[in-house]
């Protein structure tokens, strides 16, 4: 980016004052990601420069900063409830394989991919059908809205008798799951306990954004079929949770 008179603009360096570039200043505080660092590196450009940034580009950065600013331990189960209803049919096995790393960004919340045989990844992503077609009475499958319409979404019908009034959240609007695509991992609307029992049994974490509610958790891919049947186990007690219905 230059600056009106076609000079490279340097983000506030100030060389003639002896002050040290501003992503140099970035760059020196510990513990922040490099998207949060282009983010607030792409803002001051912005600003110095007197130009405008895209206003979904600037929400997704300063959610960044929060996060980074912040001591959101999203393996740390304790935010969450014990009180309240589970529909866990039986305690989750621990989980025997170590947790995943997360890639290095506050959004989207992803694991770096592992090695899935394929026949588990082929399951894992007819799941929602699979189930929503068992229980179409309740269920029904719709483009993901969570995830950009980019995957399938298994979802609520508004219309069933039990529903569980928490589906009418605005953010989340009625749907259960989803697995993603590019690395299999999943999001799962759950009751807290059951959350709070995923992440205790090493299957899953928090989600990072504080303002969705505490039971959207992550949930690790299934590397494997033993695996898949947990991950189902756990995307049923959502189904449970939001229809009131037990399947």
């Amino acid at each position: 980016m230059t600056t009106s008179n076609g000079k490279p603009l340097e983000l506030v360096e100030h060389r003639r004052h002896g002050r040290k570039p501003l992503h140099t200043c970035f760059q020196s505080i510990r513990g922040l990601d490099h998207g949060l660092l282009h983010g607030m590196a792409a803002f001051v450009v912005a600003y110095a420069a007197n130009r405008d940034l895209d206003s979904g580009y600037w929400r997704m950065t300063k959610i960044r900063i929060n996060h980074a600013l912040s001591s959101n331990n999203l393996l740390d189960p304790t935010p969450l409830s014990k009180d309240g209803p589970s529909y866990l049919a039986s305690p989750l096995p621990k989980r025997t394989r170590p947790r995943p790393k997360i890639m290095a960004r506050t959004m989207p919340q992803r694991q770096v991919p592992g090695s899935i045989d394929s026949e588990t990844k082929a399951c894992l992503h007819t799941l929602m059908r699979d189930i929503a077609s068992a229980h179409p009475d309740i269920l029904e499958i719709k483009p993901s809205h969570t995830e950009g319409k980019s995957t399938d979404g298994l979802y609520a019908r508004p219309d069933t008798s039990t529903l569980n009034p928490v589906a009418r959240d605005k953010l989340l609007n009625h749907e259960i799951a989803h697995a993603h695509p590019a690395e299999n991992s999943l999001h799962v609307w759950l009751s807290e306990p059951d959350a709070r029992a995923v992440i205790e049994a090493g299957w899953g974490q928090r989600f990072p954004l504080t303002f969705v509610h505490k039971g959207w958790t992550m949930v690790y891919a299934p590397m494997n079929m033993n695996e898949l049947e947990t991950v189902e186990r756990i995307v049923k007690a959502g189904v449970a949770w939001i229809t009131g219905v037990s399947i």
